[in-house]
């Protein structure tokens, strides 16, 4: 079963930092490429960051020069450090991987129940 566990979430103030991490488990992590996503209630989720399997990132254009993205496959661990952080970072954040089928048909995307980040000003 694949499974994630974020952690690191936490309130800050404007201008200050925080790091948060998730955990996969149930799949070959050094396979996939691993995304962050945030999701503020009422709003649509939002793409933040992608790492692949070797280490290349791709950042959202609103976080890039403040987020960090870095992986460690031999601990199954993706970590995101956030700086210079904004009231309008303040979201619930999700790790999450997408994994075909075997045959290719289908996809399924996986995610963990993620961290709150709260952004004071």
């Amino acid at each position: 079963e694949v499974q994630f566990e974020e952690s690191g979430g936490g309130l800050v103030q404007a201008g200050g930092s925080l790091r948060i991490s998730c955990v996969g488990s149930g799949f070959t992590f050094a396979d996939y490429a691993i995304g962050w996503f945030r999701q503020v209630p009422g709003m649509e989720s939002e793409g933040v960051v992608c790492i692949n399997g070797i280490g290349d990132v791709y950042y959202q254009d609103s976080v890039k020069g403040r987020f960090t993205c870095s992986r460690d496959n031999s601990k199954n661990t993706v970590s995101l450090q956030m700086n210079s952080l904004k009231p309008e970072d303040t979201a619930v954040y999700y790790c999450y991987v997408i994994i075909s089928s075997v045959d290719g048909s289908t996809a399924f995307q996986y995610w963990g129940q993620g961290t709150q980040v709260t952004v004071s000003s």
